[in-house]
């Protein structure tokens, strides 16, 4: 509307510039023809009323008075010249007959000739102003050219100009008022229009899958925004099955999730159980002056890793509690090497450049943290000529640092962003929930995990825990 209004404003002010020029063009050229009608009637009367002859050689001595009175009647100048352009006469005053061309242009006689009204008008553009000059054959009784007559004529657009600009300025106030009532109505109505729509992108945007969504009920809504609702409306409805379908699912795939994590954080002290009892069945000689001894570590390691899995099938009875968090105050330096006992490999390394850091941590969420990066390290060995595997415990600011590094085959560039997602593995064997527990177990703590590793090269896990203050 408002565009409408506009176009509308500078088209009708085009329309009217061009009104005006063309009639004030019009006005001109009557006028032109008129006083020229005049003359040419003054100038019969007088041929008709002398006693010379009208021919031209005597119209110097006919118009020697006459003219002035015929342009003083007529209150306009014009002048008389013979048919080879000389100028015989002028009615303008002596101190202005110098302006006055006394022999005409070649060009005015040939267009006056050939014209078939044997009348010519040149137009010319002077100080600003436009200029016109008449030139029409003044003719004897007998209907002969005898001689010319020029009649000068100086267009004054000042009237025109000032009607002109009067009347833009009224209509331009008429339409500032107009597109001021066009951008009120466009308002409103806009407002009017949308508002069912706006109700429509409010539900819109306040859909939820997690909650139920209201339907939209509007009275009398037209036929386009009815037809919307309705749509809106069906989709609630299937939203609402679909989210049903979709939370039973959901249920059922936690479960399915839960199920195989525990399978994983069972299995893990299995294995190293299974080495240990091996390792010591193979080495164990009841002869032995520190057999004693070694049993008593045996039973120790064997007692741990039963905890574990004690601690796990525990807490599994509650869902919500998997695995529970005890915040035990810890040396982290002690619990780490206790965790490294259970391997029995012998390019594994601990280094710590203190014998005690303290923080509070769940004892078996620490070892699991740790037996799972060794696990891994691990198995990132098997086709590596000198393998090793460096454990290291430091002080770091406010931190506690744990890093397992290896010279194992790296992680490639391609699989880095989905190392810690839950079932994403790179082995043929294994669900992948590991690094995904040691993340969740990591920030439950407010520590960091992070890690760098290049192809061929190794790799390096880096654990960080807030100290104890």
């Amino acid at each position: 509307m408002i565009l409408l209004v506009v176009i509308a404003s500078v088209l009708i002010a085009g329309v009217t510039i061009y009104q005006y020029r063309e009639q004030s063009q019009d006005y001109h050229e009557n006028r032109l023809e008129r006083k020229e009608e005049q003359i040419l009637q003054s100038i019969n009367y007088v041929l008709q009323e002398t006693t010379y002859e009208a021919k031209t050689e005597n119209l110097k001595y006919i118009f020697r008075d006459e003219i002035y009175k015929i342009a003083d009647v007529q209150n306009v100048n014009f002048n008389i010249y013979d048919l080879e352009g000389q100028l015989i006469k002028s009615s303008k005053p002596a101190f202005e007959a110098d302006a006055v061309s006394n022999c005409l242009d070649p060009e005015v006689l040939n267009h006056l000739e050939w014209s078939v009204a044997k009348r010519y008008v040149e137009e010319k553009r002077t100080a600003g102003d436009n200029y016109k000059a008449s030139y029409v054959y003044i003719l004897d009784p007998r209907f002969k050219p005898i001689g010319i007559m020029n009649l000068p004529y100086f267009e004054d657009n000042s009237f025109n100009d000032k009607e002109l600009k009067e009347f833009l300025f009224r209509l331009a106030g008429v339409y500032l008022l107009m597109l001021l009532a066009a951008i009120i109505l466009a308002y409103f109505i806009s407002k009017y229009i949308t508002r069912s729509l706006q109700t429509v992108a409010d539900k819109l945007h306040h859909t939820n899958l997690t909650k139920r969504n209201e339907k939209i009920y509007i009275k009398n809504p037209s036929e386009e925004i009815g037809s919307l609702i309705d749509s809106y409306n069906n989709m609630i409805d299937e939203l609402e099955q679909s989210a049903a379908k979709l939370a039973k699912s959901e249920r059922e795939q936690a479960w399915r999730e839960m199920a195989k994590q525990v399978a994983h954080e069972i299995k893990n002290p299995l294995t190293p159980m299974r080495l240990s009892v091996q390792s010591f069945e193979r080495k164990f000689n009841p002869k032995d002056p520190e057999a004693l001894a070694k049993l008593s570590e045996f039973s120790k390691t064997m007692v741990q890793q039963i905890d574990i899995m004690s601690n796990i099938a525990s807490a599994f009875s509650n869902f919500a509690d998997m695995p529970a968090q005890q915040k035990e105050t810890l040396n982290v330096v002690k619990v780490t090497k206790l965790a490294l006992d259970i391997f029995q490999e012998p390019y594994i390394h601990f280094i710590s450049d203190k014998e005690e850091l303290i923080a509070k941590l769940d004892r078996t969420q620490l070892i699991r943290v740790i037996t799972n990066l060794v696990k891994n390290a691990i198995q990132a060995l098997p086709e590596v000529s000198s393998p090793r595997i460096l454990v290291t415990v430091a002080e770091e600011a406010d931190w506690i640092k744990i890093c397992v590094a290896d010279n194992g085959v790296g992680i490639s560039d391609t699989v880095k962003d989905k190392i810690f997602e839950p079932k994403f593995t790179t082995k043929s064997s294994g669900m992948g929930l590991g690094l995904g527990m040691v993340k969740n177990i990591v920030e439950n703590y407010n520590g960091k995990i992070e890690f760098t590793s290049q192809e061929g090269k190794g790799t390096v896990f880096t654990v960080r825990f807030p100290k104890q203050s």
